[in-house]
């Protein structure tokens, strides 16, 4: 298993260890010979990470001709277009039957090559409208931790590059072999949800609401109230039919779809910050049921109330 990680000027030092750190593991564990790990770069030169560190020791881009997985661990902040002759390295070392993977901003670089072809990718949440605005036929799930199509694989932002890597090693080697990687990393083999409840949503503010702000701030105080689109016409003072108009233009979204993104926005601070049952978190939110609050919370997040919590508890 021949493994090539791309680095250049400005990567950091966390986004080129983990493919380094987790397939690295593999040899180091005994779980499969002739695993080999090498850095490269587009000229062969070394590079300066964020840091500031000098990474010197590596190879240039012929690696890529015997390479079994091509890894772009990052890419650029500014998210520059991928040179055509590195889009045409990875494109050829695709043909020949390598294995390309984009963990988190490194999906880019792969999408630009074109091997991507019609299949959806992820990234970041945080440049995920950036990466689809890249191609045309880009389409991006957001809420993904990795995805894998056999020969391209792309993961969610920063961490979500170990479990995409322990993805890899539980497809070459089995779960046996993932389990035990993780173990001594001291992590999940295998996390549970997506990037979704890791997002930060906006919300508008009064300078953008307009005649709505009002409204939207007396909703988000009151998320336990009827926030029907009558209720919230009416106390807009607009009819139904305008009310769901500007509302959409404000926000983005219709007024059920923001009501119950608010009310799960709220769910997930309490969960994090108090020691409320699930119960009184879903009757302070507006849900009707808590069964109704439980299917709506795995629905947006992947995962449910109580798990959530253990993650993010800050008590």
């Amino acid at each position: 298993m021949r493994i090539a990680v791309h680095a250049f000027d400005g990567i950091t030092m966390f986004h080129l260890s983990v493919p380094l750190l987790v397939f690295g593991e593999v040899t180091r564990q005994g779980l499969a010979d002739g695993w080999r790990v090498q850095v490269w770069t587009e000229d062969g030169h070394g590079v300066r990470t964020v840091e500031g560190l000098r990474v010197d020791d590596v190879n240039g881009p012929d690696v890529l001709e015997e390479a079994d997985l091509v890894v772009f661990p990052s890419w650029h902040t500014d998210f520059r277009p991928t040179s055509d002759e590195l889009s045409r390295l990875v494109a050829r070392a695709h043909q020949r039957g390598a294995r390309v993977v984009g963990l988190c901003l490194g999906a880019f670089p792969v999408v630009d090559s074109g091997v991507v072809g019609e299949h959806t990718v992820v990234t970041h949440w945080a440049a995920a409208s950036s990466l689809e605005d890249r191609r045309a036929s880009t389409t991006v799930d957001a809420s993904s931790l990795y995805l894998d199509h056999g020969d391209v694989l792309t993961s969610a932002g920063t961490a979500s590059a170990i479990d995409a890597c322990l993805h890899v090693v539980r497809a070459e080697l089995g779960s046996a072999a993932a389990t035990t990687v993780a173990r001594h990393l001291v992590v999940a083999p295998h996390r549970e949800g997506g990037q979704a409840q890791y997002v930060e949503r906006p919300i508008p503010g009064p300078e953008k609401g307009g005649q709505l702000g009002p409204t939207l701030d007396w909703a988000l105080a009151n998320l336990d109230a009827d926030l029907g689109v009558e209720a919230l016409a009416g106390r807009a003072g607009m009819s139904r039919r305008n009310f769901n108009r500007r509302f959409l233009e404000v926000t983005g979204a219709t007024p059920a779809r923001w009501v119950l993104a608010r009310r799960l926005d709220r769910a997930r601070g309490l969960l994090e910050n108090t020691d409320w049952s699930i119960e009184r978190v879903a009757r302070e939110c507006g849900f009707a049921s808590t069964v109704t609050f439980r299917q709506n919370f795995a629905s947006a997040f992947s995962t449910t109330p109580t798990s959530y919590r253990k993650r993010f508890e800050t008590s």
